[in-house]
C-alpha cells in the first residue's frame, strides 16, 4: 500500500486538470466521435474545472493544516 500525502493528491489533481483542459481545447477543431467512442468536450471541461477546483481545495487545506 501507498501512503499519498496531501502534496502527492494536490499535484495528481493538477496535472490531471491541465491535462484534460489541454485535450478539450485541442479536439475542438476536430470531429465529436473518434472511432467507436464520442467525447462530450463540455463534460471534459467540467471534468477539469473540477479537478482545479479539487486543487485548489487541497492547496487551502495544507496552508491551514500545516504538515508536522
Amino acid at each position: 500500500m501507498l501512503p499519498l500525502s496531501l502534496s502527492d493528491i494536490s499535484l495528481w489533481l493538477a496535472v490531471m486538470a491541465l491535462i484534460l483542459l489541454a485535450t478539450s481545447k485541442v479536439i475542438i477543431p476536430y470531429s465529436t466521435s473518434f472511432g467507436y467512442f464520442a467525447i462530450d468536450k463540455q463534460k471534459m471541461q467540467l471534468v477539469a474545472l473540477l479537478l482545479g477546483a479539487s486543487f485548489v481545495a487541497t492547496v487551502l487545506i495544507g496552508l491551514i493544516m500545516p504538515y508536522n
